[in-house]
């Protein structure tokens, strides 16, 4: 059995039930919820990394699972004892907002976190949902991270790199500042959600021009939900020339059907048989 501890670093849950039901998805997946109480008061900056804090150094936990996203993680960047959490090695899972955490954690410490569902997907996940989130929790004896999910191929390839990204208007947020992603070598994935064409327009736009696509590998694609992928890749296309793998999978992002994804893991992109296969994964995972 492993022990969750929740963490509120972005938004609270609006509605108790929406919170009840995740815990109770969680109780029902074998993992014990340590603080199982419906956080009312969202924590300041401070509060926030004092948690994650708190979460790490605490022997009996096993994972720490976002509460949800939102916005404002990245606010408790400055607060964050990164020693600390090099020093307790534990899985640390969320997305969207999280994403803010879930690169900075890992290039200062080398501890791959889980680009994955929140308590709040929790209240009523899909079975592939539940089945790639008990692989990367169990360590990943699943080596494909594509295995059951759609993949569109945009430009064909075959690149291996250290697989980083998530949400894009989060992550360009943090460009000129401390905790900058740092895209060289990476297999980069990237998901927004409900933004207007424009405005992916401008965050793509200031990456090619902050050069973060430089040096990078390979590019997935998640879902923009309210645009087409398509439209996505063009704005790309349109003013840069890729010389590396790009492909679209759906179920990475704000989506019902979402892969949980180790960032951090080095992995291989292969547009061929549609795989992203990882060769090798640092991971506090597995079965206690």
């Amino acid at each position: 059995m492993k022990n969750v501890y929740i963490v509120t670093p972005s938004y609270l849950i609006k509605k108790k039930r929406d919170f009840s039901a995740g815990i109770k998805q969680l109780k029902q997946l074998g993992y014990h919820v340590i603080n199982p109480e419906f956080p009312k008061v969202l924590p300041s900056p401070q509060e926030k990394a004092e948690q994650l804090h708190r979460a790490f150094a605490d022997p009996d936990v096993d994972m720490i699972l976002a509460l949800r996203g939102g916005y404002s993680a990245m606010k408790s960047l400055p607060f964050i004892d990164f020693d600390l959490i090099k020093q307790h090695p534990k899985i640390l899972a969320g997305f969207s907002d999280l994403s803010a955490l879930l690169n900075p954690i890992f290039e200062r410490t080398g501890l791959v976190t889980l680009h994955a569902p929140m308590v709040i997907n929790l209240d009523a996940p899909t079975p592939f949902t539940l089945k790639s989130l008990g692989n990367a929790v169990d360590g990943y004896p699943e080596k494909n991270l594509l295995k059951g999910a759609p993949c569109k191929v945009y430009r064909p390839g075959s690149a291996s790199g250290i697989l980083k990204g998530g949400n894009l208007i989060t992550l360009t947020a943090l460009i000129d500042t401390d905790w900058e992603i740092d895209t060289k070598g990476a297999i980069l994935f990237l998901e927004d959600v409900d933004e207007k064409l424009h405005q992916v327009d401008r965050y793509l736009t200031q990456w090619i021009l902050a050069g973060k696509f430089k040096g990078i590998k390979g590019l997935i694609l998640g879902d923009f939900r309210g645009i087409r992928s398509k439209q996505v890749y063009d704005i790309l296309a349109s003013q840069m020339e890729l010389d590396f793998p790009v492909v679209h999978c759906p179920y990475i992002g704000h989506v019902a059907n979402k892969i949980t994804l180790p960032v951090g893991a080095e992995v291989e992109l292969n547009t061929e048989p549609k795989q992203l296969l990882i060769r090798n994964i640092d991971f506090p995972g597995g079965h206690r």
